[in-house]
């Protein structure tokens, strides 16, 4: 038996010799080399299309190659500077004026004049900003003076001394247990194991959710590559979090309602995938996802849903109580694994509140960083800040301890009626229409006879700060305390600005109409990215 393997193994030999005779030994080195080559191209092409699909990778291609034509790299340059200049030419003359270094000698005391004084070329917000600011009245009485002072009183605290601030620590535990509960923690099918932590803000909620929900699946399931599916009505910070932790983010459209297309998200589901998201409401047109179906999908398919509920966490619940038509959409729905709800927005606390909840415990351990061989000795630490503001968690929990379900629902009244009072207005305005059909406080309207970016510029001009969103070209007004007593005034500006941009097409000296139009009908939208992160490395 070896000898008749020696055999054919030297014929194999021999024969191979007597191919490869015929070409030059540089092409057999190189020959294979070459392959080598164009198969990592062809696989990295093959990743591209993977990560953007076709039609982005081939633009970007072939923007690529035209930007490396001689003064073309250049022109674009200088088109894109002039954007940036623009967006910026309100801020840039302030910022000269700014200080960089240290007083010699400190203002004592006298700072806070100062800071008055600072504090008057703020523009006037009071009932003109879209969300913005939740809560009724001035900000130097009522309920602003309750957080303000709760804030003032615990500024120096910290929870992660929790044995020192004890009461900072009970403070937030009794926040995370009392927004649980308005979200479902006390029905039987939540399982009764919700639990969670106080953030600072929704970005952060979602953040952690995410990273809890990748390291959860990658222990039980495995998964080494996570994928998420994200409605495109989803709040960027899903994006954020696919940036930060590497996750393959799949957006898919919404369907003809403006809500996340059940079906369409199936498709994308492989065994790859950690998470699917639903909002309540999403925040471009305050439209309500289908949560049941959403985690019908995600019970069966054995992954999570996360559910963001930073808009409605404390409007919804009440809202149904108050007899409106919400369906299901927390933990008392099967497949819901994790939600994050503000509580500077509607739950009227200070600015930096929020919550992120998980059905148990099991889930929310992974969110927690724990480090056993550090000099300075053992640490853990619950969310992404190390050090918190106590007095912020300190505000949150004045604000919902003040305010108690009655506060609540009084002020979901309020909210919800002039939300139809201008949903009405707006569709007695024959040139524009309301995207879809909104279940909460955020109403978002376009137009097929004029230019919606201009009339936000004319809106703009009188003081009002909404919204300007893409797919389709909208603004939006997201409702507060602060429109209760404006409504009519909001819906005169808004029939004067249509009549003004009816009467005279074309943008105003200014005006950002033409970068919002631009900027959606623009092909290439790593151009878009480009445009937006030299704005913000101007800025901040």
């Amino acid at each position: 038996m070896d000898s008749s393997l020696k055999s054919v193994l030297v014929e194999f030999r021999a024969s191979a010799n007597a191919f490869l005779s015929k070409y030059e030994p540089l092409a057999l080195v190189f020959g294979p080399l070459l392959v080598l080559l164009l198969a990592r191209v062809l696989q990295s092409f093959l990743d591209l299309v993977y990560e953007a699909g076709l039609k982005a990778t081939c633009l970007s291609f072939f923007m690529a190659t035209i930007k490396l034509i001689p003064g073309v790299k250049r022109r674009i340059d200088s088109e894109k500077q002039k954007v940036v200049e623009k967006l910026q030419s309100s801020g840039n003359s302030k910022r000269e004026s700014w200080r960089t270094e240290l007083p010699m000698a400190g203002l004592g005391t006298e700072v806070i004049e100062k800071m008055k004084s600072e504090k008057q070329n703020d523009v006037v917000w009071q009932g003109k900003c879209s969300g913005t600011v939740y809560i009724g009245g001035s900000e130097s009485e009522g309920h602003f003076s309750i957080i303000n002072e709760a804030c003032s009183m615990f500024a120096h605290t910290n929870p992660l001394h929790l044995d020192v601030f004890q009461s900072v620590v009970r403070f937030e535990a009794e926040v995370v247990a009392m927004t649980a509960a308005i979200l479902g923690s006390k029905v039987e099918a939540s399982g009764g194991q919700i639990c969670g932590n106080m953030t600072s803000g929704g970005t952060e909620s979602i953040l952690l959710a995410v990273k809890s929900t990748r390291d959860y699946m990658k222990s039980k399931r495995g998964i080494k590559k996570p994928e998420m599916i994200i409605p495109e009505s989803a709040h960027s910070a899903y994006d954020k979090a696919a940036h930060y932790f590497n996750i393959k983010l799949w957006r898919v459209p919404v369907d003809k309602e403006f809500k996340a297309d059940v079906k369409a998200i199936r498709k994308f589901i492989n065994r790859n995938t950690i998470l699917i998201v639903g909002s309540a409401p999403g925040f471009p047109h305050g439209i309500i996802d289908p949560i049941v179906e959403l985690g019908e999908l995600a019970s069966s398919s054995g992954i999570c849903l996360h559910v963001d509920f930073c808009l409605g966490g404390f409007v919804l619940p009440f809202a149904r109580k108050l007899g409106y038509p919400i369906p299901p959409c927390d933990f008392s729905v099967k497949g819901v694994t994790s939600i994050s709800v503000d509580v500077h927005k509607y739950g009227l606390a200070p600015k930096g509140t929020s919550v992120v909840l998980y059905r148990n415990h099991e889930i929310r351990k992974h969110q927690f960083v724990a480090v056993s061989e550090w000099s300075g000795g053992l640490y853990v630490s619950p969310t992404i800040a190390g050090s918190r503001p106590g007095g912020l968690i300190a505000g949150a929990w004045a604000a919902m301890m003040s305010l108690g379900e009655e506060g609540y629902l009084q002020n979901t009244k309020e909210i919800m009626e002039v939300s139809k009072r201008i949903h009405r207005g707006i569709n007695e305005i024959p040139e524009l229409f309301v995207i879809g059909k909104p279940d909460m406080t955020i109403i978002a309207f376009g137009s097929t006879a004029l230019d919606i970016f201009e009339v936000n510029d004319i809106m703009s001009s009188k003081g009002w700060h909404l919204n300007a969103l893409q797919k389709p070209s909208s603004i939006h007004i997201c409702v507060t305390l602060q429109h209760v007593s404006i409504v009519d005034d909001f819906l005169q500006d808004l029939q004067e600005s249509v009549t003004i941009v009816k009467k005279n097409p074309g943008p105003i000296n200014g005006g950002l109409a033409p970068i919002y139009g631009a900027a959606e009908r623009m092909p290439d939208r790593s151009m878009v990215q480009e445009l937006l992160i030299s704005y913000m490395d101007g800025t901040c």
